[in-house]
């Protein structure tokens, strides 16, 4: 008979609008286990699984805190509910919690302040009141699940919420039939239980007791500050704004590199200083496209996309705010595992800004047999190629500008474009390798440019700190024969040094901050390194801060007109432990 075995989830901290999907696994009626699911319209055996999850409210009001929603809040700004800003951006775990957040708390006072005041007292606010007797109560009534009359979860029709169980001050209400759950602002703060039951078909009776699993205190999802673009060389480059806050300048448009972090890399021993519900995925893909999205960028070159996510999830979800979508998965002769799994880069672009001419691929495993059929000796062949073999691709696409460039010296030539997405991950101390990867790519480039008069960038995660030969290549069309990344070179594929070089015009997009004369451009040449042209940092880890990623134009037929914000953030261990980063955003 069918019999369930385990039922768990990926996280135990369940977050507002992540979905909840379990992961049960199932013994079949001939032996074999399977995590398949068994719905009551195709039951196996004459039995199927019923699914049901429950909200447990506690006759103790609970809150969690807004700045680390995993502690319990302690403090709440009663300012924020006279304003009638959302309740749950109002608890604090501590005074120093609300202290240390209050520059960003303001913010959510100020344009409280600036909408209409019906009441006309607000020297009344009071910021804050804290719970003496250290029992965690807030005094302020939370939401009641109660009063919903009725409520939705996954594909299952409308129905009416129902309280199944009451005992020892806790009250159940029946929230999802389905096997996946999607918590809501009603949930914070509330335990949520799941049941997994094997039902007879013809009965319609449960066989056996139910598997359940109780997950933490719900919690509110995040919500980091958003991030402006400054422009360059003073406010009247910008252009007009769409309404939709995109920038309208004839032959202007926006790009987006973005290492998003695969999944199958986000694992608790790489990164186990972060809570696990901020590396599931259901959570992680959520404000990644919530972010992506945000900044409404016209290309959009995302890297460690995995091959199950680009179909899934990123491809539909980002055609439905107009991009179309190009991919290229990494090669499989290195990677062992699921081939669904496998990442790569993708490229976006905006439908009604863009047409799609032409796609290249790269793939670097090629390149390094070709190179080792000629370069490399026979019996060195097969360490070479054990060195050089690491699945890595570039995507380049050819576009065409749906907008006109007016002012150009001929209006009814094309106006194309070619972008270049690649993630050059290599071992730190395979430097020859890196390079050679980097160089192989610009002389790809340099083929096409030499075919047509076309404007190039050149977006990726590099894997390469500023001043690193791979970045010297880039940024300065050669590198220095004395360098010390040339020190490395057991198959002397980089020799002669001199063949290490390209001549295509590519210039480091944030090294316009160094050059512009617009307003606030002092502050962004703070967070800058001066002897790189470079920020300070587009990667922060635990164990590394640094930049490793770069948007290269071809700066005799493009302009940087204005760039991300950057951020400073100081790091402790406790910001370590609480807000890791491992993406470039830009």
């Amino acid at each position: 008979m069918l019999s369930v075995l385990r039922v768990h989830l990926p996280s135990d901290i369940p977050i507002v609008g992540c979905e909840l999907t379990p992961y049960v696994l199932l013994r079949r009626p001939d032996k074999t286990v399977t995590t398949d699911d068994v719905p009551e319209s195709a039951p196996l055996d004459s039995h199927f699984l019923r699914y049901k999850w429950y909200r447990i409210q506690s006759d103790k009001k609970v809150a969690v805190c807004s700045v680390h929603p995993s502690e319990q809040a302690t403090l709440q700004c009663l300012g924020c509910v006279k304003a009638k800003i959302p309740v749950a951006k109002s608890y604090h775990c501590s005074p120093k919690c609300f202290s240390d957040a209050w520059q960003h708390h303001r913010v959510l006072h100020e344009r409280a302040a600036s909408a209409v005041n019906e009441n006309g007292n607000e020297e009344e606010e009071i910021f804050g009141r804290f719970n003496s007797s250290g029992s965690g109560v807030i005094n302020a009534s939370l939401t009641g699940s109660a009063s919903s009359t009725s409520l939705t979860n996954g594909s299952t029709p409308l129905y009416p919420a129902a309280v199944t169980q009451r005992s020892g001050g806790e009250t159940w209400f029946e929230v999802g039939r389905s096997k996946t759950y999607t918590p809501t602002a009603d949930d914070i703060g509330h335990v949520l239980k799941f049941e997994c039951v094997v039902v007879d078909a013809e009965m319609k009776l449960p066989v056996g007791h139910p598997s359940t699993l109780l997950t933490s205190r719900v919690i509110p999802a995040p919500s980091p500050s958003p991030r402006c673009l400054i422009p360059v060389s003073g406010s009247d480059m910008l252009g007009n704004l769409h309404s939709d806050g995109r920038i309208s300048s004839s032959g202007s448009f926006t790009v987006l590199s973005y290492n998003i972090l695969s999944d199958s890399y986000a694992s608790s021993e790489l990164y186990s200083y972060c809570p696990s519900w901020a590396l599931s995925w259901p959570y992680r893909r959520q404000n990644l496209l919530r972010e992506i999205v945000g900044y409404r960028a016209d290309i959009v070159c995302l890297q460690e996309v995995q091959n199950d996510h680009f179909e899934e999830f990123f491809a539909p979800e980002l055609d439905k705010h107009g991009y179309q979508a190009l991919y290229k998965r990494k090669t499989n002769e290195v990677y062992s595992g699921n081939i669904h799994t496998i990442d790569g880069c993708a490229t976006f672009f905006r439908r009604d800004r863009f047409s799609h001419v032409k796609k290249y691929e790269v793939e670097f495993n090629k390149a390094a047999q070709s190179l080792t059929e000629v370069a490399v000796q026979t019996t060195q062949k097969k360490a070479a190629l054990n060195r050089l073999v690491k699945d890595n691709v570039a995507l380049i696409v050819v576009l065409e500008a749906k907008f006109s460039n007016q002012g150009a010296e001929n209006p009814g030539k094309r106006q194309l474009l070619c972008v270049a997405n690649t993630h050059v991950n290599v071992p730190q101390e395979l430097k020859d390798v890196k390079i050679w990867q980097v160089h192989t790519l610009l002389k790809g480039l340099e083929k096409i440019a030499a075919s047509a008069d076309i404007p190039m960038l050149v977006c990726g995660d590099f894997n390469s700190v500023p001043g690193s030969a791979p970045h010297s290549l880039l940024a300065m069309g050669k590198v220095d024969p004395m360098h010390t990344d040339l020190l490395v070179d057991p198959l002397a594929i980089l020799r002669p040094h001199s063949k290490l070089t390209h001549q295509l015009p590519l210039v480091s997009a944030y090294s316009s901050f160094l050059r512009g004369v617009g307003l606030g451009l002092e502050q962004q040449r703070r967070r800058m390194d001066p002897g790189t042209n470079e920020p300070l940092f587009t990667n922060c880890t635990r164990d590394f801060i640094g930049t490793l990623d770069y948007i290269f134009y071809t700066a005799d037929s493009l302009t940087a007109k204005t760039l991300t914000l950057l951020r400073c953030w100081k790091m402790t261990k406790k910001m370590a432990e609480r807000k890791p980063m491992d993406t470039d955003e830009r």
